[in-house]
């Protein structure tokens, strides 16, 4: 496990018009690998990844978690996942696993003019958690907190049927002046870490800072 912490960039640009995110993860969260050309590279980053995560673990049971990371895949294309990375650890003797994700989408255009409030109307129009209005260091911002089912593939697990299991979820979007949004989202299957990253998540958010081509920072506004 990584005992530093890791500063993560990305950069949004639309018509010229450039946004550059910084943050900051947390020591012990291993990163996926994203930029991958052909799934002949992103197997092999996977398996190296998995040899990194069980050391100690059978070679089968490494390619196996690997396959399960690749199954993830689809849904980040279909997200515009930029980076993801995700962290193991103990909660009270509870070995607990979190996974932290960072995309950027278009704003919808009838959000621009106020998309902060637009961004909560149309998630509180959901009914699937709370949605509440924040002031990061950043910024304003949108938080969204629920839970939802998700699955493993039935190809991937010894029954041959898909396995669901519910994860909770901490969803913030923010805004960006270049018509596009940063959305950062925590999920974990195991309560008893809720506590514990969600903290963590707080960090990686107060973290945040927008930058142009020149390094000025560049202040947000709802």
């Amino acid at each position: 496990m990584s005992t530093v912490t890791t500063e993560a960039e990305l950069a949004s640009v639309v018509d010229g018009e450039a946004v550059h995110v910084r943050w900051i993860m947390p020591e012990g969260f291993f990163e996926l690998p994203m930029d991958v050309e052909s799934v002949e590279e992103l197997a092999d980053g996977l398996i190296d990844l998995a040899r990194r995560v069980m050391p100690g673990a059978p070679e089968d049971m490494q390619y196996q978690w690997a396959a399960i990371c690749a199954g993830n895949y689809d849904a980040f294309v279909e997200a515009s996942v930029q980076y993801a990375g995700f962290v193991i650890t103990e909660v009270d003797g509870t070995r607990c696993t979190a996974t932290v994700h960072v995309s950027l989408m278009d704003l919808a255009e009838e959000a621009r003019f106020s998309p902060v409030h637009a961004t909560t109307g149309a998630l509180t129009a959901l009914d699937r958690g709370e949605v509440a209005e924040i002031s990061l260091p950043c910024g304003p911002a949108v938080s969204w907190i629920g839970t939802r089912q998700a699955a493993i593939d039935a190809a991937l697990v010894p029954s041959g049927h898909d396995e669901p299991f519910w994860t909770s979820f901490i969803q913030v979007q923010v805004p960006l002046p270049n018509g596009t949004v940063l959305v950062l989202e925590m999920v974990t299957p195991t309560q008893d870490g809720w506590e514990v990253f969600s903290s963590m998540f707080a960090g990686i958010l107060k973290s945040l800072c927008f930058f142009d081509d020149e390094g000025s920072v560049l202040g947000l506004s709802a």
